[in-house]
């Protein structure tokens, strides 16, 4: 709490200070402070506000001469000024990692992804699929997320100080000259905007929440994957733990800490919004409250990013665990019915038939491999065939050529571009 108490008869009450303290927080800034500090006293000795001398020496412990800091600065666009450097260091932070975490999901594409699992819809088998392809799709998800948080960056890139309470100042500082020292592009135009302006805070909240809920996805998968009942993948004994009673357990307790974090920051997100959205302009005490969940936010992405892409990189896959299974499975029920419409049937009536061919096998306990080719025949002539290899669950897989799909040959396209961008 401030001790400038001119106005009043004496100091603040003992209970007033501990409950408006933030200096727990406002100590993650420290490094932030001290640049914008040594910044504006450059820029005071530079303008001739102050005698150089004494401008330079500001930098040092000094006891009353560093009261003279304080010229044509507020602790207004002081904090706001040490939050945006402290965020676009963060989120040089995010991108690194968000690029490492994209990179080993390429690099298990690249290793794993010829792997054959089921593709899912409303978690029930739809198509076979490449595990690449499957991959491929979280990690386009997180490159999204990399080119939203570089956006943000680009719109929080402005400096505010110099804008002191919401109103300038009539001393003659250089807030451009400030804002180059400090490597921002630019400074905020509208002195009240520079102190009452959160939305690049609720903009980076926003990015790392969406980022948050697609890591959230992964690690949903990978709990499931690992359980008993898909035994697809073995999380690494680094981010694995054990039971306190049952000696077997391997708890995939990495993924699932993610999977919480997610819905931490959601939430610290959602308290960013309904702080701000009943504020009038420009500055209000209840703002200091957003540092600690913004704070939280990015580094709890950033955390979860780091330990996610471990436990991808340590993973171990089954990659033999559908191979057999998907022969002649239902999965395949779309294959038959493209090829009905490639012979000139419509689709929707070729959906119907191969729709009564799921039931008839259901009825019979087979898969599709099951069927014989003389009742095939009786559900429309041109399935009077041998269905071998259209019921060859890889063979679907590598048919899907088209772009995106999940053929081979397009997962390599995608590997490409993906990595093309992983090096921007």
């Amino acid at each position: 709490m401030s001790r400038l108490r001119g106005r009043f008869g004496g100091p603040a009450g003992g209970d007033m200070q501990r409950f408006s303290s933030s200096l727990d927080v406002d100590l993650r800034m420290l490094d932030e402070e001290i640049r914008a500090s040594s910044a504006h006293a450059a820029m005071l000795g530079e303008t001739g506000i102050l005698p150089r001398d004494e401008a330079a020496r500001l930098v040092e412990r000094l006891g009353d001469l560093g009261r003279k800091l304080h010229t044509a600065r507020s602790r207004n666009d002081q904090v706001a000024t040490d939050v945006r450097l402290w965020l676009k260091t963060r989120l040089g932070e995010l991108d690194e990692a968000l690029r490492e975490l994209a990179g080993v999901l390429a690099d298990r594409a690249e290793r794993d992804g010829r792997t054959l699992i089921p593709g899912y819809t409303h978690l029930q088998r739809g198509q076979p699929i490449l595990l690449g392809h499957h991959l491929l799709a979280h990690a386009w998800a997180l490159a999204r997320d990399r080119e939203r948080l570089r956006d943000a960056g680009r719109r929080l890139d402005r400096s505010p100080l110099g804008a002191c309470a919401m109103a300038g100042t009539p001393l003659p500082i250089d807030r451009e000259a400030t804002a180059r020292r400090l490597g921002f592009a630019g400074v905020v135009d509208n002195a009240m905007d520079a102190v009452a302006a959160r939305d690049h805070e609720l903009e980076v909240a926003a990015a790392c929440a969406i980022c948050m809920t697609h890591l959230s996805r992964i690690a949903e998968e990978l709990v499931v994957w690992s359980s008993a009942e898909f035994s697809f993948v073995r999380v690494g004994e680094q981010y694995a733990t054990g039971s306190s009673i049952m000696p077997q357990k391997r708890n995939p307790d990495a993924p699932e800490l993610v999977r919480g974090r997610a819905a931490v920051v959601a939430g610290q997100l959602q308290a960013l919004l309904s702080l701000v959205k009943g504020l009038p302009l420009a500055y209000n005490r209840d703002l200091q409250e957003g540092r600690r969940p913004l704070f939280d936010a990015v580094e709890s992405t950033r955390d979860s990013l780091r330990i996610l892409a471990g436990t991808l990189r340590t993973l171990e896959i089954d990659r033999d665990r559908f191979e057999q299974e998907l022969r002649g499975d239902f999965s395949l029920a779309t294959e038959l019915a493209d090829l009905l419409a490639t012979r000139g049937v419509p689709f929707r009536e070729a959906h119907e038939i191969v729709g009564r061919i799921v039931l008839w096998c259901e009825r019979h306990g087979v898969g599709l491999d099951g069927l014989p080719r003389e009742e095939a025949a009786k559900f429309h002539p041109e399935l009077d065939r041998d269905l071998g290899e259209l019921l060859d669950p890889r063979a679907a897989a590598e048919r899907r050529t088209s772009t995106g799909g999940t053929a081979w040959s397009e997962i390599e396209r995608q590997l490409s571009r993906l990595r093309e961008r992983l090096r921007d």
